[in-house]
């Protein structure tokens, strides 16, 4: 009979997925997401999503930023991987590291596995190791979970102090129309990606957020609703 592995001895087993080193963010990665992201998925955005890019002249050239977007749906991240001009490397919650096939595919697009109910300081190390690649950049979405479009909840001020611990500017980036997925063309829908300007890093992470906040609400046109305590 096959044992059943403790959550604890799950984690354990995918520890290496959960550090990573600006080494790990090699080549190899970087041409494997471009193959994905840029061309595969980039075809279905161009053709089927017709996606619109506004804002263009704000993406920065160097990887001192962090990409901060609101979240709708699960292509949210392919969408801001297509858009920027660096790879983009995503946390991504721990349970999808215990499937072996889907850890790898995710491992090889750059991802690495997080504990969402203990954030520690290997997600640290591993943000500065993106930072420090020099190609790399880490992608976040303040909400965590995907909303409806509309209005804007559930944010969780931690993007800030990833960007205050890595010495990176924000860029918000507001995404509009991948809650309702199209799969035929000139149905209608369409995908709106507007990037604004970079909210410069500095030690107020509450300054930050709020600018972000405010950046978000202007660029997506959705309403924040603070939840109530």
């Amino acid at each position: 009979m096959k044992k059943i592995l403790s959550d604890k001895e799950k984690t354990e087993k995918i520890k290496k997925y959960m550090v990573k080193t600006p080494e790990d963010y090699n080549f190899f990665r970087q041409v494997w997401q471009a193959i994905v992201v840029k061309f595969w998925y980039g075809m279905s955005f161009r053709f089927i999503y017709r996606i619109e890019i506004q804002g263009k002249e704000n993406l920065p050239k160097n990887n001192d930023y962090i990409p901060v977007a609101n979240h709708l749906s699960t292509l949210d991240p392919l969408v801001v991987t297509f858009v920027v001009k660096h790879p983009v490397a995503y946390m991504a919650k721990k349970e999808l590291f215990y499937h072996p096939l889907l850890k790898i595919m995710l491992d090889w697009l750059g991802a690495f596995a997080v504990d969402r109910d203990n954030v520690g300081s290997s997600t640290i190390r591993t943000a500065k190791s993106i930072r420090n690649s020099k190609k790399w950049v880490l992608g976040l979405f303040p909400q965590g979970t995907r909303e409806k479009s509309g209005t804007i909840t559930k944010i969780t001020k931690g993007f800030t102090g990833f960007a205050k611990s890595t010495k990176s500017n924000l860029l918000p980036i507001g995404i509009i129309g991948t809650d309702k997925p199209k799969f035929f063309p000139f149905t209608g829908g369409k995908i709106i990606v507007k990037v604004g300007k970079v909210i410069p890093y500095c030690n107020d992470t509450e300054k930050m957020y709020n600018e972000w906040v405010e950046a978000i609400q202007k660029l997506t046109g959705f309403k924040y609703v603070p939840q109530e305590a």
